[in-house]
């Protein structure tokens, strides 16, 4: 019987596209539900890309467009 030896990992390549990343990550960044994410993609409010059969992947840039919007700024008219 031959003793097989482990080897370690090989390292990861650099992923092609670190700006696409998965609904549950998304979920967590914006404090959302991945269905609900699932829902915004169903609904055209999201647009997903599809890796491979199963795996669905958004934009955080454009997430961060839908989700993060600037806080309403007071008008400064003098009045007190």
């Amino acid at each position: 019987m031959v003793a097989r030896t482990r080897t370690a990992p090989k390292p990861r390549p650099p992923r092609e596209h670190p700006w696409l990343i998965s609904l549950a990550v998304a979920g967590e960044r914006y404090d959302l539900s991945p269905r609900t994410i699932r829902n915004h993609i169903a609904t055209g409010r999201l647009r997903a890309y599809r890796l491979g059969p199963r795996l669905l992947k958004i934009d955080v840039r454009e997430a961060d467009r839908v989700y993060l919007r600037p806080l309403s700024t007071v008008r400064d008219d003098g009045a007190a």
